[in-house]
């Protein structure tokens, strides 16, 4: 029996001999820490994100640290996001030892955009909205509320990098787009990796600061800063993987259609895209009103490996009962967390093997009635 893995990080011999070459010449050139790798790696970025700057960090979760802290974040302040999420972007808010507010989602698990201004309090300093699986939050109603009550808006961007809304990319919305360049990300490194997006140039000088030590020079330190550095070899790794951005997403968006033209939607919800957005499919989640887990078991017994993103709410993991949220706080997100269920997407998959994986699914259900 065929196996269709969810994850398939191979490289064909093509590819891995212009890699080999690409790491030679970092290694023969010397250049480790900093080099010109990184200041090519962040023109690209900041180009196909439309922002003045970009910078290249060590992780997807520095860059929320950094970005936060940079827009004042403190001790004893709030953020708003969702609890929705992959654990980071709740961690950095508490690292900072501020206080995360979480606001339920829609049902395509974005933030709520008309459940933000309840949540908001004289603490409040900064709007969150995540990008989960690379469909973008509705960001121009986050925009002017953020605008109303004077906050600051930090994007987590990680799992979208070339999506869009209302045909703006993502990362160029908030005041800074953090983004996660792990290998499971469309432009993924070859381990942890991560890069910020804004249009100011003192948010963007302090994060090329701070991420490196706090050097203004080798010998002049302004402020305490971080290791949160991006390697040049990792950098490299990523140039070349750009060149093919493109295409990857193009894959993942023609394996999510065959999906959604194929799944029977009177047992499945499938992503959807409104005008003017371009989802880009980090994740293909889908809904399952009733025996997702039986149809995930049913689908591993046939080949077919699948994951959950997330199967419990970060305000019902243990680290949250600090915070004293309980069971029924957020209803969407707690039914969605039982219903979803994420298909194998990558651009390494057949479409052969979606439609497979369609007819799979289409039967489980058909025997089931």
């Amino acid at each position: 029996m065929k196996k269709i893995p969810y994850v398939n990080l191979g490289y064909k011999k093509k590819s891995k001999a212009r890699l080999i070459k690409i790491f030679e010449k970092v290694l023969n050139q010397g250049q480790f820490v900093g080099g010109q790798e990184i200041l090519k790696f962040e023109k690209s970025i900041s180009k196909l994100c439309n922002t003045k700057y970009a910078a290249a960090l060590n992780s997807g979760t520095d860059a929320l640290t950094l970005a936060l802290h940079l827009l004042g974040v403190k001790r004893g302040d709030e953020v708003i996001t969702t609890p929705n999420s992959f654990i980071a972007s709740t961690a950095v808010i508490v690292h900072l030892g501020a206080i995360p507010v979480f606001v339920d989602v829609l049902d395509d698990q974005n933030i709520d955009p008309d459940k933000i201004e309840k949540a908001i309090t004289k603490k409040t300093k900064v709007i969150m909205p995540v990008h989960l699986s690379g469909k973008m939050s509705k960001m121009d109603k986050i925009m002017k509320i953020a605008k109303k009550y004077n906050l600051k808006v930090v994007e987590d961007a990680a799992q979208a990098i070339g999506s869009k809304f209302n045909d703006k990319m993502s990362g160029s919305f908030g005041d800074v787009g953090c983004f996660s360049a792990h290998p499971l990300k469309n432009l993924g490194a070859m381990g942890d990796g991560g890069y910020i997006t804004t249009n100011n140039f003192k948010i963007y000088k302090k994060i090329k600061s701070l991420s490196n030590h706090g050097m203004e020079n080798r010998n002049i330190i302004k402020n305490f800063g971080y290791v949160s550095r991006m390697d040049n070899l990792q950098a490299a790794f990523l140039n070349f993987k750009l060149k093919s951005l493109k295409k990857v997403i193009e894959i993942r968006r023609t394996n999510a259609n065959t999906y959604k033209k194929l799944l029977n939607n009177n047992f499945i919800k499938t992503p959807y895209e409104g005008e003017r957005e371009f989802h880009t499919y980090h994740t293909f989640v889908i809904q399952v009103k009733k025996k997702r887990d039986e149809l995930k078991k049913f689908l591993l017994k046939k080949g077919v490996e699948t994951s959950i993103h997330y199967p419990v709410p970060i305000h019902l993991q243990p680290a949250s009962k600090i915070f004293g949220y309980k069971k029924g706080d957020f209803a969407i997100t707690e039914s969605q967390s039982k219903e979803i269920l994420t298909l194998p997407v990558n651009e390494n998959i057949l479409n052969l093997d979606v439609v497979k994986i369609s007819n799979l699914i289409n039967s489980f259900f058909i025997n089931e009635i």
